[in-house]
């Protein structure tokens, strides 16, 4: 496998100039770009650049709406649900979260509930736009139907991530942000362009049996939930992903379970969908209204500092914080660069040329 290494603001000039040529205004561009490259920093290279061309294609087939009115259309004190009007996931989560951390500045906590949307990126830079404001922040999404429920052969559920992010003192955020299923389907993508296979245990083939090809999705197969099969867990991985299906869209008005419209363009979306788009959802809570921030961050840096001297098992090996790893790479990445394989290379090289801008 080939890296090709480039500076942040590299690529984030490609991709905001990808998103201006699909008529985003400068605001959105900017905005879109910052998400995928928190990505690709945080190495999470399955949800960064290399999702632009799948974006350009959805916008394509007009499934995407580049100047969005994105809107409040239910609201309480705390609560509002927000109509993405077919808008990038990249700008409709944002103003959603926002609102929600508005409305936790002034009583305490705010929930929003999204309709209407597309997929939003990697949902711990939304959650960790509240830890910013010295709130905990909460954001999931439902998405495409590629996951079968336990002892199911069909596709239900999405991979539907979830994330929880916390402000500590004087180390970075504690950050769990994960997908619900056994992996995330940017990990296949992933290892379909590097042609290797993946671990036994992420994806079933048509039949149900367990399967290391990264192309069976396209035979029939499905991904499987959090924990694999039965005697693992697979029970409560699909739990917490009905869990993200039922507060991002059953709650908000959008497609759920197998409706949820597909990322890929080439599939198209249900003939008789029961909601609009793909939902979201997003919690903001200001710790002061359980504690005074600093007493919380105080004590989050001692459960890290006492979770980190864990004995192992391996004595080369040690216990990670949630998110340390993805903080790690983005403190590197921001001085040696972000790689990228070369099929994403060529490919994002191809999308330039389709789109008249200057490439890689």
């Amino acid at each position: 496998m080939i890296f090709h290494t480039f500076t942040e603001q590299k690529l984030r000039q490609f991709t905001e100039n990808v998103f201006l040529k699909m008529g985003c205004p400068v605001p959105d561009a900017q905005l879109a770009a910052d998400v995928l490259l928190k990505s690709d920093l945080r190495g999470i290279d399955s949800h960064g650049v290399a999702r632009l061309s799948g974006y350009v294609r959805l916008w394509e087939k007009e499934r995407i709406n580049a100047t969005p009115e994105v809107r409040i259309v239910h609201e309480t004190a705390t609560t509002a649900t927000v109509d993405g009007d077919a808008g990038l996931g990249l700008v409709v989560a944002p103003f959603a979260m926002k609102v929600a951390i508005e409305k936790a500045k002034i009583y305490g906590s705010g929930w929003v509930a999204v309709k209407n949307s597309n997929h939003f990126g990697i949902a711990g830079y939304h959650a960790l736009m509240a830890v910013e404001q010295d709130m905990i922040g909460i954001s999931m999404t439902n998405a495409s139907p590629l996951v079968a429920p336990t002892y199911a052969n069909e596709r239900l559920l999405g991979t539907n991530p979830m994330c929880y992010a916390f402000p500590a003192g004087k180390y970075p955020p504690l950050v769990v942000d994960m997908a619900t299923a056994a992996a995330a389907n940017g990990k296949l993508e992933i290892a379909q362009r590097a042609n290797q296979p993946i671990p036994e245990g992420w994806v079933q083939d048509k039949d149900g049996n367990p399967s290391t090809s990264a192309h069976q999705l396209k035979d029939g197969g499905s991904l499987l939930p959090l924990g694999s099969d039965k005697d693992h867990g697979s029970h409560k991985g699909y739990g917490l992903s009905a869990t993200v299906d039922i507060l991002s869209a059953v709650l908000s008005g959008a497609n759920y379970g197998p409706w949820v419209p597909p990322f890929v363009a080439f599939l198209e979306p249900s003939a008789n969908p029961v909601g609009a788009g793909i939902g979201h959802f997003f919690g903001a809570m200001r710790i002061d209204g359980f504690r005074p921030a600093d007493d919380f961050k105080q004590h989050l840096d001692n459960w890290i500092e006492r979770f980190k001297s864990a004995g192992t098992v391996d004595p080369d090996k040690k216990v990670i914080i949630p998110g340390e790893p993805e903080y790690a790479f983005e403190q590197e990445r921001k001085i040696q660069g972000i790689p990228l394989i070369d099929v994403v290379v060529n490919d994002l090289n191809e999308l330039a040329v389709k789109l008249g801008i200057e490439g890689l």
